[in-house]
Formats: structure tokens, C-alpha cells, sequence
């Protein structure tokens, strides 16, 4: 069970790499402007906050890793609280989305879903 919870808690990390990597480096590129349905001159204006945005999901990713690596080599207690604190974090985040934007289901669920998986088995494995 903690295998799987490590699985999905490195997806989730993974995904949000992904995320950074669009806010953060091609926030202004036509593909990344259609995924997040901007225009041109909405990805300017906003491209110093994305840039900040992007960067919090780049180091959730890197405590949820931690955490991963942590665990894999025997300090589950560490371990576990890095990978709660990273995937909880992005859970947190995509409840938020979902309450404030609730246009915004899909980007929430997909944000939230890995996260969500790997928290609940997570806890499951360390009852």
C-alpha cells in the first residue's frame, strides 16, 4: 500500500513539474495560452504572477519527492509528514480551485487527483 501511495504521490509531483514548466517557462506560448485560455495580451499582463505560481507548484513537487525518497530509505515518519505536506498542499489547492472557480472542474480534478489517491493511501498504509 505504501508503494502505491508513493506511485501516485510521484505522479502527482510530476504533474505539478508540468504545471511549473508552463507557468513558469512558457506561459506566453500558443499551446500553454489555449490550455489555460488566454489571450496574448492576458499572458503578458499576467506573466509575473504565473512565473510565481508556477515556481509554488515546482516546490510542492520537490517536498512531495523528498518526502518519497525519505520514506524509500527508511525514515517513514519524515517521510510520510514531506509527502502529506506536498500532495495535502495540492489537494488543498485543487479544493480551492473547484470552490472558487467551479467553471474550472476539470483543471481542479485533474489537479487534485493524484494527490487525493496518494493521501488516502497513504493514510490506509500507515493505520
Amino acid at each position: 500500500m505504501v508503494i502505491a501511495a508513493l506511485v501516485f504521490a510521484g505522479l502527482a509531483a510530476l504533474l505539478h513539474v508540468y504545471i511549473f514548466t508552463m507557468e513558469s517557462l512558457t506561459w506566453t506560448s500558443p499551446r500553454t495560452r489555449k490550455t489555460f485560455g488566454t489571450t496574448v495580451e492576458e499572458a503578458e499582463t499576467t506573466k509575473l504572477m504565473a512565473l510565481n505560481q508556477g515556481f509554488y507548484n515546482l516546490f510542492l513537487a520537490i517536498v512531495s519527492i523528498a518526502g518519497i525518497v525519505a520514506i524509500a530509505l527508511g525514515h517513514t515518519g519524515i517521510g510520510a509528514a514531506l509527502v502529506f505536506a506536498g500532495v495535502g498542499s495540492m489537494l488543498a489547492a485543487a479544493a480551492v480551485l473547484l470552490a472558487s472557480a467551479p467553471d474550472k472542474a476539470r483543471a481542479a480534478v485533474t489537479q487534485g487527483a493524484f494527490p487525493l489517491i496518494a493521501v488516502v493511501l497513504l493514510v490506509i498504509a500507515l493505520i
